[in-house]
């Protein structure tokens, strides 16, 4: 198993934007699906968004549909959370993850995560 690196996070005013990166290692990394999920404080772990393997075909938990993008460089091995009008309620340490599409079954075990934190 490998850990991805997620980094990106940080602090930002409600309304404003923040973009993740997840850094992953593997030769088959264009062959699977990766995931972000986050967790808020005294909460459960929660799927965020998806891509697949292709880039073809994505998905989101309702609460980010609109406001957050998933998107992949296969060649740079990095996947990518664009959110925009961030809300409080997306405070969270975000992770990444390999994952089996359409399930969001992580695969691997779980890096550091990255905080996002948006103030009101």
């Amino acid at each position: 198993q490998v850990q991805p690196v997620e980094s990106g996070g940080g602090l930002v005013q409600a309304g404003g934007s923040l973009r993740l990166s997840c850094a992953a290692s593997g030769r088959a990394f264009s062959l699977n699906s990766r995931c972000w999920f986050r967790q808020a404080p005294g909460k459960e772990r929660e799927f965020v968004a998806a891509i697949r393997w292709s880039g073809g075909n994505t998905s989101y938990t309702d609460s980010v549909k609109g406001r957050f993008t998933i998107s992949r460089d296969n060649a740079q091995k990095t996947v990518y959370l664009q959110m925009n009008s961030l809300k409080s309620e997306d405070t969270a340490v975000y992770y990444c993850n390999r994952c089996r599409w359409p399930e969001f079954i992580v695969l691997d075990a779980w890096g550091q995560g990255t905080q996002v934190t948006v103030s009101s």
